[in-house]
């Protein structure tokens, strides 16, 4: 096998009953010059013995299981520097590729970008339901030059708060510091935005990535996750500014009244969350009183009102998209 021009670079852990599917959609596209590094968080099911059936019928795929559990992003870190692909696309152990996105990506990466953004699509659990057509909203493939770090930041952080959508080259991840952000769930923000990339960044418009919404492994944890660690990462990045990060998130999202109701509709934000985070914030007596009493709020009342609201603003995503499609 020549040296490969793409490493495709999975971490894994206790994914046994789904990376199967992964891997299913992702080889068939494969070519000489493209692998697949899977690196296994020391998993406790079934994982081992199915990627090892996987690496014994091809040799494309290559298989690490570490000897200790030790964070995704450490394990993303090290499919990385266990690599020999030019360029690195992060993908996660339950979600799909669509026909043609290895072909896609390749053609991007040959342009000499440093970095390709690719686009996804959102559906249920089952895959059965799309929930989002487009992660990003938009008709045609977009090129930042150098130097842009605000637009690309503002434009496409929704997308790449998914590992899965990030295509990277090899010696430019390598090259930067990345133990500095081991724990934060979000590795390759902090590698990317920690300076301005040398070269121009494309982003694919085309959907070339099936997301498989409701089984992360951050599901239980997704109020401490979204509402403290990403605010924390993205305004701790010395890349961007201050307005471009506001864009992104607020520097302290937990209060927002309807993230709050948001988090409390999915079961992750409750009395004990209430605890743990508000006891030791200047909230102030307002807004802690506020705080209380979502938490306290039976989800029987919440869910049905968070989802009728979903419900219309998912209507009304459809009927934008379905608009611009027949405008195309």
């Amino acid at each position: 096998m020549k040296e490969p021009l793409l490493s495709i670079c999975i971490a894994t852990y206790n994914r046994a009953g789904f990376i199967g599917e992964t891997l299913d959609s992702i080889l068939p596209q494969l070519e000489e010059d493209v692998e697949i590094v899977v690196v296994d968080g020391a998993s406790t099911d079934n994982t081992e013995a199915v990627m090892r059936e996987y690496a014994l019928k091809d040799a494309r795929v290559r298989y690490i299981r570490r000897p200790v559990k030790g964070g995704v992003d450490q394990d993303y870190d090290h499919s990385v520097e266990l690599a020999r692909g030019e360029y690195c696309w992060f993908f996660t152990d339950d979600d799909l590729l669509r026909p043609g996105a290895v072909a896609a990506v390749k053609k991007a990466v040959a342009q000499g970008h440093d970095l390709v953004i690719v686009n996804a699509e959102l559906r249920g659990l089952d895959l059965s339901s799309v929930t989002q057509h487009q992660r990003m909203n938009m008709r045609a493939d977009r090129v930042y030059p150098p130097g842009c770090m605000d637009a690309i930041l503002r434009d496409a952080a929704i997308c790449l708060s998914f590992i899965g959508a990030v295509v990277i080259r090899r010696s430019l991840w390598l090259a930067r510091d990345r133990k500095t952000y081991y724990g934060t769930e979000f590795i390759h923000m902090g590698v990317i935005f920690q300076e301005s990339l040398p070269k121009s960044v494309l982003v694919i418009a085309d959907t070339h990535i099936i997301i498989r919404l409701g089984n992360s492994h951050w599901m239980p944890r997704a109020f401490d996750i979204w509402m403290f660690k990403w605010p924390k990462l993205i305004w701790s990045l010395k890349s961007v500014s201050d307005e471009a990060k506001n864009s992104v998130t607020r520097m302290e999202p937990w209060r927002n009244f309807k993230n709050l109701v948001f988090h409390r509709s999915l079961g992750g934000y409750d009395f004990q969350a209430y605890s743990k985070y508000f006891g030791v914030r200047n909230a102030g007596a307002l807004w802690r009183s506020v705080a209380w009493l979502i938490a306290c709020s039976p989800r029987w009342l919440i869910v049905p009102l968070h989802s009728l609201y979903s419900g219309l603003k998912r209507v009304l995503h459809h009927a934008v998209f379905r608009m611009r499609q027949t405008a195309g």
